[in-house]
């Protein structure tokens, strides 16, 4: 398994008809930095939504996975959840114009498509893998899923429904990127014909046909093309076991043996899952050092995230040191040669742009005034900048300490003078204005 964290090199974008709306529908990727995770966005939506694909979010596991949060529903995010972990990317922000992906030809290789054409790239960051330590099994109706320790992912899928036309399949397969793009991406969703008419009645599949299905009447198979594998429907099976498995929110290193597994025993796997992993963590020692003052407070990125509207690749700071009241705020900013200026900025001999400092120590002194109650979901534009020095060159490996202090506001315009530190070394600082406004 991949040791780093990975995200895509570009944004790319892939239309069509979602299958249960019927509606023309746009998903769009684009890269995150590290730690930021898999999420949706409803760009379709006023308040943009964003929808995190974690367990506690699952809404519907009746016949695909839905997720809900904030009132904003995503459904059948399975075949794209699959694709990123079976591929090994960690972060990336899907952007949807509707309430569900388009669904290509019912498998998984329109999405990888997708991710051949943006391009994967490493990160700084560690991956977090959770491996268990002991078995776990879970039993939902007939179906049945047990997982055993395992140093990678391995996924072993029976299937067998006692009707005609559908023969009992067994599969097991090692998951990684190649196995993914071979023998996993291009099992199509199935469905047999006397489920359509509840289906339809429901007011779902409005765009299913056998352009994006397989249907499977009495002993016949039904699609455009004809089967891909022998065994395509365990195939698929093992491919909806890997999206449901994403909203576990970290790789898993385990052996899954999943019998007549179905959405609803995946998800509930997950569920088992996520409380052996929470009870796995370890507790705190009774050494461990006092809590931090209430005058300093600590944000990692997620936690920015929320603050800043700033997203990747504009977005500067990694982390929050301290802050002091409402006057002092230290922040820290991982140079890497990952960055993407350094693709265009001297690529023979890389230095951090010295306006993109500057933008850093606004970003910082703009979090001390929208992290108050009265700010929230408000903006922070750059006003000016006076004094502005660059002293010595920032270079891919260095850390960026990033220190500002705030003059005496006037409403809602900031004042604050920045000093942007590579060990104990000034680089660069500025005097900046702001205002917050409305977003």
């Amino acid at each position: 398994m991949f040791k780093q964290q990975q995200t895509i090199k570009r944004e790319v974008s892939f239309s069509g008809i979602g299958i249960h709306t019927g509606q023309k529908v746009t998903m769009t990727w684009k890269p995150a930095p590290p730690d930021h995770g898999i999420r949706f966005v409803r760009v379709d939506l006023e308040s943009k939504p964003i929808i995190e694909p974690a367990v506690e979010n699952v809404a519907d596991v009746t016949r695909w996975t839905t997720i809900q949060k904030n009132g904003a529903s995503i459904h059948t995010v399975e075949h794209v959840l699959a694709t990123l972990t079976g591929c090994g990317v960690d972060n990336v922000l899907i952007e949807l114009t509707g309430n569900e992906p388009p669904i290509g030809d019912g498998s998984a290789l329109p999405y990888l498509n997708m991710l051949k054409q943006a391009g994967i790239q490493p990160q700084e960051a560690k991956r977090e893998v959770f491996q268990p330590r002991e078995p776990l099994q879970v039993e939902l109706g007939e179906s049945l899923a047990i997982v055993w320790p395992a140093d990678r992912l391995r996924i072993s899928c029976t299937i067998h429904y006692g009707k005609p036309g559908l023969d009992a399949q067994f599969l097991s397969l090692t998951i990684d990127p190649t196995t993914f793009e071979t023998q996993i991406a291009p099992a199509r969703t199935f469905a047999f014909f006397e489920e359509l008419s509840y289906l339809i009645d429901k007011g779902l599949i409005k765009g299913g046909s056998l352009a994006n299905a397989v249907l499977i009447r009495n002993d016949s198979i039904l699609a455009t093309d004809p089967l891909r594998f022998r065994d395509e429907f365990v195939r698929h099976k093992i491919l909806d076991i890997l999206g449901d498995i994403t909203l576990l929110g970290v790789p898993l290193a385990a052996h899954i043996i999943a019998i007549r597994p179905g959405h609803a025993l995946n998800a509930e796997l997950t569920r088992r899952l996520a409380a052996l992993r929470q009870r796995s963590q370890p507790a705190p020692h009774a050494f461990a050092p006092p809590t931090t003052p209430s005058t300093e407070t600590a944000m990692d990125i997620m936690e920015l995230l929320r603050v800043l509207p700033h997203r990747y690749p504009f977005i500067l700071v990694d982390r929050i040191l301290k802050i002091e009241g409402n006057e002092r705020i230290v922040a820290l900013k991982n140079v890497t040669i990952n960055e993407p200026f350094f693709q265009g900025h001297f690529p023979g001999h890389p230095i951090m742009p010295g306006v993109l400092q500057l933008e850093a120590i606004a970003q910082v002194a703009g979090v001390l005034m929208l992290r108050s109650a009265d700010n929230a979901g408000k903006v922070a534009y750059f006003m000016s900048a006076n004094n502005v020095k660059w002293r010595k060159p920032v270079r891919p490996g260095d850390q960026l300490i990033i220190e500002v202090e705030m003059a005496k506001s006037r409403g809602k315009i900031g004042r604050a003078h920045g000093v942007c530190k590579v060990g104990d070394e000034v680089v660069s600082e500025a005097e900046v204005m702001f205002s917050v406004v409305d977003a």
